[in-house]
């Protein structure tokens, strides 16, 4: 299946601002994986198709990743909506035709992040955030910036204003996302 098509499909699933989000997010990537030399193609399907499973209802989200043999935390029993990345790479897998390990990653870590990711996990993670239809959220001109100017930096800097405002917020934190988050100060602390 070509990108068009996947676009088509997507469109009757997702709601029309969920849809509106997901070629946000596609528009994105392509322009930061252009910027970092990356396959534009690659970070074209992965940003499109993100969220391709974020209309499955929660209490079905948990079902489905176990009949699939995908893991599922205490923590994601408990908020299934997170469960949507692994089940939007099982979908692009499934019903996309989506079979580079690449790109199921960057769909599969896209919410929490994890430790050492690849640049095309950094691409759609930090994609997702920052797309042009997302809602401003604080230091998001500067968070712009950088992620196209040093996607590190971004990526930290995201990490960061997400831990921090769960935080400050009195929410209980993905223990993926603050492992990210402790990896990638270090990583920084080192360079």
């Amino acid at each position: 299946m070509d990108r068009a098509q996947m676009k088509e499909k997507l469109k009757t699933k997702l709601s029309p601002k969920r849809f509106e989000h997901s070629i946000g997010v596609e528009y994105t990537a392509g322009t930061m994986a252009f910027i970092y030399g990356y396959d534009v193609n690659k970070a074209l399907i992965a940003g499109l198709l993100h969220d391709c499973a974020k209309y499955v209802p929660g209490d079905k989200k948990i079902t489905k990743c176990l009949k699939r043999g995908l893991s599922v935390s205490d923590y994601e029993r408990k908020n299934p909506e997170l469960l949507h990345a692994k089940l939007s790479a099982a979908y692009a897998k499934e019903k996309y035709g989506v079979a580079d390990e690449d790109i199921l990653s960057a769909i599969t870590w896209h919410t929490t992040g994890k430790p050492g990711m690849s640049l095309l996990d950094k691409i759609i993670y930090i994609a997702d955030y920052i797309e042009p239809n997302r809602n401003v959220l604080p230091e998001m001109d500067m968070i712009r910036k950088e992620a196209y100017s040093d996607i590190d930096k971004c990526l930290l800097h995201i990490l960061k204003n997400s831990v921090e405002y769960l935080d400050n917020k009195g929410s209980v934190i993905d223990p993926v996302t603050r492992e990210t988050y402790e990896y990638y100060v270090k990583t920084a602390i080192k360079s």
